[in-house]
């Protein structure tokens, strides 16, 4: 698997290319710089990129604003942020574009390698995988009353952060310590609350996080 990485940081970048080297990544290019992110992902067209959102020359946004600009001209463009910043504009723009795998997650909350890297490949695959603090600051924002992601309740946004993990509802349930039934019984009353319908065509989990984004 083909992968770009955008990080100015040396030391985090030359772990970034190890650690997925070892896990049978190729990384056809590792750059330091917003320029270079948009140049290296319109040329390599790798199959998931990891993208810093500050980057020089500015350290403002350039890496995010990078990744939206390959996604109009690359459409479906695997792309997973990795950032120690959630920035509000690029960040809604780039998540709520249900076309090809998506992630957002901070650095300062990856815990876990192995997962981190399944997380990698989960977004290579189409997948969306996001921190739940991520979610909660870009929603706080837009969580009107008049929208129905307000009618969820306290522990349906903690259900539905999980899910924007990428995870299970055994997964859910067993980090929430509550029982698998438990969680089910919010994740249909999220989808309900929201208006997603079952379907053999769309992904409500993923629906659900992304209505929620753009609310």
């Amino acid at each position: 698997m083909r992968v770009v990485i955008a990080e100015d940081l040396a030391l985090l970048r030359e772990g970034l290319v190890q650690l997925l080297t070892v896990h049978d990544f190729e990384v056809v290019e590792a750059v330091d710089n917003g320029p270079a992110v948009l140049r290296a992902l319109l040329q390599h067209r790798p199959d998931v990129a990891i993208v810093d959102v500050r980057l020089p020359p500015t350290f403002t946004d350039e890496g995010l604003h990078a990744a939206v600009q390959a996604r109009t001209q690359v459409p479906g463009l695997p792309i997973l942020v990795l950032s120690q910043h959630v920035e509000q504009m690029y960040a809604r723009e780039l998540l709520s574009d249900q076309n090809g795998g998506v992630g957002y997650l901070l650095k300062d909350r990856v815990f876990d390698v192995r997962r981190f890297v399944d997380m990698v490949r989960q977004v290579a695959a189409g997948g969306t995988v996001m921190d739940p603090k991520v979610v909660s600051e870009l929603l706080i924002k837009h969580d009107t009353e008049t929208s129905p992601v307000h009618a969820l309740t306290e522990r349906e946004r903690e259900v539905l952060g999980l899910m924007a993990e990428g995870r299970s509802n055994a997964a859910v349930a067993a980090k929430m310590f509550v029982s698998e039934k438990a969680v089910s019984k919010h994740t249909n009353s999220i989808f309900t609350k929201l208006g997603l319908t079952a379907s053999g065509d769309d992904n409500r989990r993923v629906l659900a996080v992304l209505a929620y984004l753009n609310a």
